[in-house]
């Protein structure tokens, strides 16, 4: 792989999905935002594009690379709309918000409009917040033919855990209501009140980029990417195609050909 990145073949299976590795959360960083900005410019159709965002450590990195390269092609983000995975349960001023992040190193830098933000209201009553973003999703996206919007791009992290949005472990990464596209989670971490994106419509995007960074997610990334992986991150990846994980963590190669 010629890209600043060494693509490395995984399980489950590997032609679902691929894996970057860097040399540093800086590297991974500037590649990924070159890549996805390269691909907006290479979109013929000038018609909305919607992406969601995450928050976490590499986010805040992400998002300055996007806009430092962003200021040279600026027109390139006059089409994306901008919508969360997920968010914590804060005011958006608060250093927990998700959306906080992305507005103080993303949106204002760029000066995106108002119109083609679409933040989850972490300062209102969890369900009622939940329903206003799911709303708000159906109402500028593309439905499938099972009626769940189809984002083009979705942004996420990973966690110690494996989570992914706010998709932890165990119960909560199970959608409590059929049909629900955002959703209230009580998660296993501060802050404990969250809203997310249910796994079927992270299933249903058209491209999930997953960047994992940072110390202490070794084990859970070589879990996720096992046949039989129990994470969050393993439901994504056995789930759907045009799935990309950017990472820093070198797994050595074991027995079940993971790394």
């Amino acid at each position: 792989m010629n890209d600043k990145g060494d693509m490395r073949s995984a399980a489950p299976p590997a032609s679902r999905y691929a894996m970057l590795t860097f040399g540093s959360s800086a590297e991974l960083a500037e590649t990924a935002a070159r890549r996805w900005l390269d691909e907006l410019a290479a979109r013929k159709a000038t018609a909305g594009y919607c992406a969601a965002v995450s928050g976490g450590r590499i986010a805040k990195t992400f998002f300055n690379e996007i806009a430092r390269q962003a200021q040279a092609r600026p027109r390139l983000l006059a089409p994306v709309h901008f919508f969360w995975a997920d968010e914590r349960c804060v005011p958006p001023a608060d250093s927990e918000s998700n959306y906080g992040l992305a507005h103080t190193h993303l949106l204002a830098p760029l000066g995106i409009a108002a119109a083609r933000v679409h933040r989850v209201r972490g300062e209102t009553a969890p369900g009622v917040a939940a329903d206003e973003a799911e709303a708000e999703l159906r109402r500028v996206a593309s439905l499938n033919s099972v009626g769940v919007p189809v984002l083009d791009m979705i942004f996420l992290g990973m966690g110690e855990d494996g989570h992914v949005a706010s998709l932890f472990p165990g119960p909560p990464t199970q959608v409590p209501s059929p049909g629900r596209i955002y959703y209230p989670v009580t998660a296993s971490k501060p802050p404990p009140e969250r809203i997310t994106l249910g796994l079927a419509t992270i299933l249903a995007a058209r491209a999930v980029w997953v960047m994992v960074s940072g110390p202490g997610k070794e084990r859970a990334l070589r879990e996720s990417l096992r046949p039989d992986g129990r994470t969050p991150l393993a439901q994504v990846l056995r789930g759907r195609t045009n799935t990309i994980v950017f990472t820093e963590i070198r797994l050595e190669r074991g027995p079940s050909g993971v790394g």
